[in-house]
C-alpha cells in the first residue's frame, strides 16, 4: 500500500463506500423483481476537516495541519521524516525541480494532498486548495 493509500485509510476514506450495483434491464419486469432490485446510493463524503481538527484538538503537541505537510503526517500517526516525505512526494508525482528543495517540496506536497483527497471525495475548504 502507497503513502497516500494509507492517508486516505486513516481518514476513513472507503470505509462506508456502497458500490452501486446497476440492475440488467428487462422487457417487463414484475413487481417482485423491481422491489428486489439493489437501490443506488451515492457515496458519502469525508469530512477531512471535522477529522483533522477532532484529532488535532486531542493530540498533546499544537500541530498546525492546515498549512504544515509534516504536521498533518503527524497528525495521522505516519513518519514525517525528510525520506517519508520524499517517498510520498514521488508517489504523487512532484516536479523534480521541487524535489531539489525540501520547503518547496513541502508546500508543493501540502497542496497536493489536499487536493486529491478532495478528488477521493473528501470535503477540503477551497481556502485550503
Amino acid at each position: 500500500m502507497g503513502m497516500f493509500s494509507t492517508i486516505l485509510a486513516k481518514l476513513g476514506f472507503g470505509a462506508d463506500k456502497v458500490e452501486a450495483a446497476i440492475p440488467t434491464a428487462t422487457a417487463a419486469a414484475t413487481p417482485v423483481q423491481e422491489a428486489a432490485a439493489p437501490t443506488v446510493q451515492a457515496i458519502s463524503e469525508v469530512d477531512v476537516v471535522a477529522k483533522l481538527a477532532a484529532l488535532a484538538s486531542a493530540h498533546a503537541e499544537k500541530l498546525n495541519w492546515k498549512v504544515s505537510i509534516v504536521d498533518l503526517m503527524k497528525l495521522l500517526g505516519l513518519d514525517s521524516s525528510l525520506a517519508a516525505r520524499k517517498e510520498l512526494a514521488k508517489e504523487l508525482g512532484c516536479p523534480a525541480d521541487k524535489m531539489e528543495e525540501s520547503a518547496q517540496m513541502n508546500m508543493w506536497l501540502h497542496k497536493t494532498v489536499l487536493q486529491k483527497l478532495a478528488q477521493n471525495g473528501g470535503n477540503i475548504p477551497a481556502e485550503l486548495l
